[in-house]
């Protein structure tokens, strides 16, 4: 240990691994790196060099948890290794996933984003208010800017919880396209299944 390190224990009372754990814990949710950076007071770069080493230990251990990626957010998750046990003491309450018509649309929007809605009705052949709508009240998609055409439509992207639900980094993630349409795109893009999402 460095004599920095330990005057960071001594002003703090602890390092700033346990310090950011303490706030991933007790936040539940995904926290911004920045807004870690802020809260510790230190720089993005340091908290950056932190949470890799919080998540490689956590790794080579195959800790309970993990260290999850979502865009410029990170969260402490259940590791799925052990997912079965924890259901099997919580029995966590049914959750609710997408309807095949949401799952288009979003489907849509991740690959072809920024996009209008009436884009996306014309690749889909039918409307998506609805859907468009149900995924922004989910926070999956959000309105990113207006197109520089007639009557400025709304432009739509993926969230940051879209990544989280789909477990992805970063849109760069996402499955390739397939060549050749399928009978059910939205299955191929998204192999892992449709998100469950709680009510």
């Amino acid at each position: 240990m460095n004599e920095q390190e330990r005057e960071e224990i001594q002003e703090t009372g602890g390092n700033l691994a346990g310090r950011i754990e303490a706030i991933l814990f007790v936040a539940g949710e995904p926290v911004r790196v920045d807004d870690l950076s802020r809260a510790l007071g230190v720089s993005v770069r340091e908290v950056e060099a932190e949470l890799n080493k919080i998540r490689d230990e956590y790794d080579f251990h195959q800790r309970g948890f993990t260290l999850r990626r979502f865009g410029h957010q990170v969260q402490l998750a259940t590791r799925a290794l052990y997912s079965a046990d924890v259901v099997h003491l919580l029995q966590p309450v049914q959750k609710q996933s997408l309807s095949q018509a949401a799952m288009e649309t979003l489907a849509v929007v991740a690959y072809r984003q920024p996009v209008t809605r009436a884009e996306v009705e014309q690749i889909r052949g039918v409307k998506c208010d609805y859907s468009l709508q149900s995924l922004m009240n989910k926070q999956l998609i959000m309105e990113v800017g207006r197109k520089e055409a007639l009557g400025r439509p709304i432009l739509y992207g993926t969230t940051e919880t879209f990544l989280a639900h789909f477990g992805l980094t970063t849109l760069d993630d996402l499955p390739p396209m397939p060549e050749v349409p399928s009978e059910n795109p939205p299955e191929d893009l998204f192999p892992d299944g449709v998100p469950e999402l709680t009510p």
